[in-house]
């Protein structure tokens, strides 16, 4: 079952977090007067997982927004070149670094969920195109009853300052696409900020290396009946750097990926979907 649901309105981007992170110890603890707006408690023990490559000039403004309700952050790293790990232990000293078992997007994710040990599992990009501001947002549906969260700039309140022509109309095939094959109604699909209960991970089954991995949580989410929500969200610019995503390559693995996976397919073999 897929809806797209409405959430509060977006508050403005805070420029700086003075508050350290919340610990789980801290969870009876009453609001402290800084506590960001929107920051809301959550009755579960929250991973955030990041991975990153060469992303060391970006990871200060991401780690400064994260919200007080996240309980670990999960970095893991694609073998960078730059100051990524040095980076992410000066803002975060509580930072879990993990380095990754292979290449691809994919299999940064694959790492990162592996290791994580909170009740929900919040994924998002390290060159600050995601505001984790909006972290609470994704933990309020999933406080209430939904399986895994999904963020739409496609719908009211949410959108990108960043989709070229090209990648806004190949979203919006595969979207088409995927809304036919597994018959739903979603309005975004290569987006990467998601959020889900870690107790459905096996149910999602993840094999894919690449960007494509994203595409292969829907499906699988979809196929197994999870309760999904999509959430507004803003994209912004990546800070600084090149992007590492290939448009066009990328994008025939995400259609590759959305009829090996449609309903009464049969499944790739693990290695296949990762070599798409």
């Amino acid at each position: 079952m897929s809806t797209t649901m409405p959430s509060d309105p977006q508050q403005p981007h805070p420029t700086r977090n003075g508050m350290p992170m919340r610990r789980s110890t801290d969870r009876s603890a009453e609001p402290q007067p800084m506590r960001r707006a929107g920051d809301i408690p959550t009755r579960h023990t929250v991973s955030l997982v990041v991975p990153a490559h060469n992303e060391a000039r970006n990871i200060p403004w991401v780690f400064e927004q994260i919200p007080r309700c996240v309980d670990e952050v999960i970095l893991v790293d694609g073998s960078s070149s730059d100051a990524t790990l040095a980076m992410a232990r000066h803002c975060l000293p509580t930072v879990r670094n993990v380095q990754q078992t292979g290449p691809g997007k994919g299999n940064a994710l694959r790492t990162g969920f592996a290791a994580a040990t909170g009740e929900y599992i919040v994924m998002m990009d390290a060159d600050g195109s995601m505001w984790p501001g909006e972290i609470p947002h994704y933990l309020h549906f999933l406080d209430n009853g939904y399986d895994f969260v999904k963020g739409s700039r496609c719908i009211a309140g949410g959108g990108s300052l960043d989709l070229t022509r090209i990648r806004s109309l190949g979203n919006r095939a595969l979207i088409t696409v995927v809304n036919r094959l597994y018959h739903t109604m979603l309005t975004d699909l290569c987006y990467g900020y998601c959020a889900f209960r870690r107790s459905f991970l096996d149910e999602l089954r993840l094999r894919s290396s690449g960007f494509e991995i994203e595409a292969e949580m829907i499906a699988h989410a979809l196929r197994s009946g999870l309760r999904i929500a999509e959430v507004p969200s803003l994209e912004l610019p990546r800070r600084s750097g090149r992007s590492h995503l290939h448009a066009v390559s990328d994008g025939r693995r995400v259609l590759r990926t959305l009829i090996a996976e449609r309903p009464g397919a049969k499944s790739s073999a693990p290695a296949a979907v990762g070599e798409l």
